[in-house]
């Protein structure tokens, strides 16, 4: 079999630029763009791409065929990858975790940003839910659930009612007088 020769316009430095662009991309957004040059430079050839571009050419096929039918295919690896969160696997555990952490829970005094101080512990907040009835399984360990309640917008730390003013100097030189 015979590859098609086309006469493209690229130079060794704009094959770079192009094999740089698509380095830069990944998943459907490459394969989209390896299929325009595809069959803006090589007349539609995976093959011919291969040979110009350096890239694979089940790719650019892929990269073809979901431009003809507009369907974009997705790897397993981004549907099956990772663990689930402990909020998505437990909802209605995490939603009782978020009334019981909302009842202890406490505004930044400076008000300067959105985050919720709270004095519930980790330690305690297992016990709760405990005492709610849920089990060992759905309830997780206490460096876990820290972390949970800081995903929740929860900072685990102690919160300072209020501190007294430091005497000053003029203060003190007043009251001996």
């Amino acid at each position: 079999m015979k590859l098609k020769q086309t006469n493209h316009p690229l130079t060794p430095s704009m094959v770079d630029d192009l094999r740089l662009a698509a380095s830069k991309m990944t998943g459907a957004e490459r394969r989209s763009f390896q299929a325009e040059m595809c069959l803006k430079y090589c007349g539609g050839s995976a093959r011919q791409t291969e040979i110009v571009f350096g890239w694979g050419r089940k790719n650019v096929q892929l990269g073809l065929h979901e431009k003809r039918t507009g369907i974009v295919c997705l790897g397993l690896q981004s549907v099956n990858s990772g663990c689930k969160k402990w909020e998505e696997r437990y909802p209605i555990v995490a939603q009782s975790l978020k009334e019981i952490a909302e009842a202890h829970a406490q505004q930044n005094p400076t008000f300067n940003n959105p985050i919720a101080y709270t004095r519930l512990t980790a330690a305690e907040a297992i016990k709760q839910l405990r005492n709610l009835g849920y089990n060992g399984e759905e309830v997780p360990a206490a460096s876990t659930m820290a972390d949970i309640l800081n995903r929740l917008g929860y900072r685990l730390r102690k919160v300072v009612k209020g501190k007294p003013k430091k005497k000053s100097r003029r203060r003190t030189l007043s009251s001996r007088i």
